[in-house]
């Protein structure tokens, strides 16, 4: 008899639609490996979502984005319901939503990470936290949601108050000049190194969900001891989080700079873009892993974690 695999999409955060995109290409490429799929979009409802999820199905696919999805919430639902579910579980998840929580422990793994503090929102607004340039965004968002940039010279303060609705805490982070690169890991497998290459700006939201707005090369076009490097960094950043299953490291890497350098890792997501323009699919595709024994993989190493 199949297994019958719940696959959780939409949610309530900035990253609704995304994961619906993810959740409904999941889901089909389950149904392609032989999978029962259920599913289930989720709400800011907790009584709505059990009764989805009864009868209890053998393994729940988490395909959220954003709060409430990656950031130890759901996942705390799935332990108390003792369902194996893919990805991470509540702590590594929290860590990694935290991007600042996160560089700390990276930090103390060796991983190079940008120089960053966390003020207020009013802070922010009032002048300059650091020296320009430097990144204004979110404690605990993804997709890039919410990201703005100050340079030298820029009056202006690093985020609209008017749009502004993250909190009311802020991360600011030196600007690391370069080149965009992310890897993904595969259990205790870093996949691949992909170069990012936005068209125009840098690889914001509507870069990385709208396509023919940048271009992914797999593998990347830079040094073999740097290439190497950017995977050993991630096995050991999905490692020291405490990940499981399918986790992406992104990374900024300015070649002006000799060596390993200008080698720096931003974050890491643990719970990776699964639309068909996402990076993780491309990178498996590269080593031969078609999208449904990917979402396959996923299912059968799905686990509840407390």
């Amino acid at each position: 008899m199949a297994k019958r695999v719940a696959v959780l999409m939409g949610g309530w955060s900035a990253e609704r639609e995304v994961s619906l995109s993810s959740g409904r290409e999941c889901a089909k490429a389950l149904e392609t490996a032989g999978y029962e799929v259920i599913p289930v979009d989720v709400r800011r409802d907790l009584g709505a979502l059990l009764t989805e999820l009864t009868p209890g199905p053998d393994v729940i696919f988490n395909a959220l984005h954003g709060k409430g999805g990656e950031d130890g919430v759901v996942q705390g639902v799935l332990e108390f319901l003792q369902v194996p579910y893919t990805h991470s579980g509540v702590l590594a998840s929290a860590l990694a939503m935290d991007k600042q929580v996160a560089k700390q422990v990276m930090a103390a793994a060796g991983i190079p990470v940008p120089a960053g503090v966390v003020v207020s929102r009013d802070e922010v607004l009032r002048g300059h936290p650091i020296d320009p340039p430097y990144v204004v965004k979110p404690v605990d968002e993804g997709s890039s949601v919410g990201i703005s940039f100050v340079m030298p010279g820029d009056n202006l303060p690093g985020l609209d108050p008017k749009s502004w609705v993250f909190g009311d805490r802020a991360l600011v982070e030196s600007y690391v000049a370069g080149r965009e690169l992310t890897v993904a890991v595969m259990g205790d497998r870093p996949m691949a190194v992909t170069e990012i290459k936005p068209l125009a700006g840098f690889y914001d939201y509507e870069a990385k969900y709208t396509d023919g707005k940048a271009v992914h090369d797999v593998p990347a076009d830079i040094p073999a001891p740097v290439y190497e490097e950017c995977l050993r960094l991630a096995l050991l950043a999905h490692r020291c989080l405490g990940c499981s299953g399918v986790s992406r490291a992104d990374y900024r890497y300015d070649d002006s700079r000799p060596g390993l350098e200008g080698l720096f890792m931003l974050e890491v997501n643990t719970q990776p873009g699964m639309t068909p323009l996402s990076l993780v699919p491309e990178q498996a595709a590269h080593l031969g892993i078609e999208f449904p024994e990917l979402c396959a993989w996923m299912v059968e190493n799905a686990a509840c974690h407390v």
